[in-house]
């Protein structure tokens, strides 16, 4: 939603949101933003793609849409023009809510997506390391780091599905798109997909 609103030009990459208290405060992987700073959006975007930044997706959610809620009710009515059958959201974050499930054709599906309709924005997902606040993090994606290829897309963790990735690869004019989910720990996550 973000990249068709960069398209449609609603908004800039420059485009400034103020993060909220919510959006500060949300736990699991985070970019750091603090409460009362305006962040881009372009910023927001990386600490999604390489940090799994929840507080940045709670933040551009709601600069997007005013409130997460409302966000997501856009987010589930894009997700049945996608044809994504099996997908339900509750939040913007993936964050574990009864009821908020994604299947692994719909990761898919949308990754496909994704990088044939917003190519321009595509190498967001490939950047290795993102900074915020002095904070240095690294993108979780293994494949990245291996020289095969690989340009995407996003991992994953939650305690009923296990570490996941959605990966993606091209060599030549080859590539090959997957999902890997139920991994036991990270370090799986990083042997399964090599």
């Amino acid at each position: 939603l973000a990249f068709e609103a960069l398209e449609e030009g609603r908004i800039k990459l420059d485009t400034t949101f103020r993060v909220s208290a919510k959006a500060s405060q949300k736990g699991g992987s985070k970019m750091f933003i603090e409460e009362n700073q305006l962040v881009s959006v372009e910023n927001l975007i990386r600490g999604i793609t390489v940090a799994s930044g929840n507080d940045a997706c709670i933040a551009l959610a709601e600069g997007l849409n005013g409130t997460e809620d409302s966000f997501v009710s856009r987010m589930n009515l894009k997700a049945k023009d996608l044809g994504l059958d099996n997908s339900q959201f509750n939040n913007s974050t993936g964050w574990p809510s009864p009821g908020h499930v994604m299947s692994a054709r719909d990761l898919l599906t949308l990754s496909i997506y994704v990088r044939k309709n917003y190519s321009k924005y595509y190498g967001y997902f490939q950047e290795l390391t993102y900074s915020w606040n002095g904070i240095q993090q690294s993108n979780r994606n293994p494949l990245l780091k291996l020289n095969i290829g690989a340009d995407g897309l996003k991992t994953g963790y939650t305690r009923e599905s296990g570490y996941g990735l959605v990966g993606s690869a091209s060599l030549g004019a080859r590539r090959i798109s997957f999902v890997l989910n139920g991994l036991n720990t990270s370090e799986e996550r990083k042997l399964e997909s090599e």
